[in-house]
């Protein structure tokens, strides 16, 4: 190896892969046998480009002869970030080769691309996308020697005649802590025919961590025309559309809640807002929209429940097989983010449950207010006419004795038995309508206990939620630590 060797040893490069998190797309030139040697990349890196790479290095020749290093690699003070790309089979001579390069280049990138026949003959390039179980020691090897955090570990990819393979072996690079992947859209047999870009576009958005597009790029135009087609940008995913809308649906459904459980409006007030006629035309279709958005709701749930055994299994793997500290942390970060999805979507479905409960119990509760409000209006007019009829019987008593004639007593007498059975059935009226208001006071109680406790289950829930938000905050903390 030769070049600037000491400058480039007090001035280390850029993080390669915190060029992704820039928010544009990152513009890299290829590795390009003969061609990408230091000058050249000197003279791309002057017109705007962001990554460069080395040509493909056999790495066993590397590490068994000081002449190939030198030969193969040459860099200055200047040519930063670079990622030396290696053809390699073996784990362990992958991991010597990159500990040779690490002071002086900011990553490596492990080629299963290359369809050369004497490369797939040796055992290189393409034929390893068929030996994703060698792909991942590989990475993984090279992950727990090299103890700088922002030196990267990459790969470079063709697609199989079966996209699911090739989506299978992305997901076992990502899990073993792989920087980013470099997705070629031809498969092994393929040269000079068209690039699947759409294949890239699927690969890109089944996983969380940069994919870079490979193939027919020659211009700008052109890559910003597959950025277009595919989505590899090189931003890293955050959280996918579906779990953006749970999110946001959950947080819709406690400000449901808070407005519901305000004090100052009552269970009448809403139940008159509910008789609007939006609502009333809403109500048709209210059982089945509920029905539909529990089962949404569900899968989704079962959905993050297997995604979070997926990645704790995952992390229980790694932690065994030792894996160095980027990889753990890449590894828990996927089970953060599972984790956080199973939280959203029980708290949705929950939240869900319990709004129609709290609407069910405002209806009840507002029924309840109305009769007790009837109950207590007839018993009103009840006492009112009772009064009344006390009041003239007192009245004619007061008559019949001033008189004082027997002719009047016989007529007095059969007034007044008249008044008395009037005053009995009055008298059986009002306790009737006495156990009746009775019996609402003691629905109205059970309703209003019933809806005490669904407000401290409502609190503890708040309270629970508020301890979970700050979990993830501390969580987001460490990553961005």
């Amino acid at each position: 190896m030769s070049g600037d060797v000491a400058e480039r040893e007090r001035c280390p490069g850029r993080d390669p892969a915190g060029l992704f998190r820039a928010g544009h797309v990152v513009k890299m030139c290829a590795p390009m046998v003969r061609y990408s040697k230091l000058a050249f990349r000197t003279l791309v890196r002057r017109y705007g480009c962001e990554l460069c790479y080395t040509p493909m290095v056999v790495a066993a020749d590397f590490v068994r002869s000081a002449k190939a290093r030198d030969s193969e690699f040459t860099t200055n003070r200047g040519d930063n970030p670079l990622i030396v790309q290696f053809a390699a089979k073996e784990a362990q001579v992958l991991c010597d080769a990159a500990l040779l390069v690490c002071p002086f280049a900011d990553g490596v990138d492990l080629n299963c691309g290359c369809p050369q026949r004497w490369a797939m003959a040796e055992g290189y390039g393409a034929c390893l996308i068929n030996k994703p179980e060698l792909v991942r020691d590989m990475v993984r090897h090279v992950r727990n020697r090299i103890n700088n955090p922002q030196f990267s570990v990459s790969i470079k990819i063709r697609i199989h005649e079966d996209l699911k393979k090739t989506v299978d072996l992305c997901k076992k690079a990502e899990a073993t802590g792989v920087s980013w992947i470099t997705v070629h859209g031809r498969n092994i047999e393929e040269r000079h025919q068209p690039v699947h870009y759409d294949a890239i576009k699927v690969i890109k958005e089944s996983m969380h961590i940069p994919v870079v597009a490979n193939g027919d790029i020659k211009t700008l135009k052109d890559a910003e025309n597959v950025h277009r087609l595919t989505g590899a940008d090189g931003k890293i995913k955050q959280m996918t559309v579906q779990w953006t809308a749970v999110a946001a649906f959950l947080y819709g459904e406690v400000g449901v809640l808070l407005v519901l459980c305000l004090p100052f409006i009552s269970p009448l007030r809403w139940q008159k807002i509910f008789m609007i006629p939006l609502w009333s035309r809403m109500a048709v279709f209210w059982n089945k929209m509920f029905l539909t958005i529990i089962v949404l709701l569900i899968i989704l749930f079962l959905d993050a429940v297997r995604e979070v055994r997926k990645y704790s299994a995952i992390q229980v793997n790694e932690k065994v097989a030792n894996v160095n500290a980027n990889a753990i942390d890449h590894i828990q970060m996927k089970l953060f983010r599972s984790q956080r999805n199973l939280y959203i979507s029980g708290f949705s479905l929950f939240l869900w449950l319990v709004l129609r409960r709290t609407i069910t119990l405002l209806t009840q509760l507002a029924k309840g207010m109305a009769s007790h409000a009837a109950l207590e209006m007839q018993v009103n007019d009840a006492t009112k006419a009772a009064k009344k009829y006390m009041t003239e019987n007192e009245r004619l008593q007061e008559a019949l004795n001033e008189k004082g004639s027997g002719e009047n007593k016989e007529a007095v007498d059969t007034t007044n038995g008249k008044l008395r059975k009037e005053i009995g059935q009055l008298k059986a009226e009002l306790e009737k309508t006495s156990n009746a208001l009775h019996k609402a006071n003691n629905e109205v109680a059970a309703v209003k206990k019933q809806s005490e406790g669904l407000k401290r289950e409502y609190d503890r829930l708040m309270k629970e939620y508020e301890r979970l938000q700050n979990a993830s905050s501390e969580a987001e903390d460490k990553k961005d630590l």
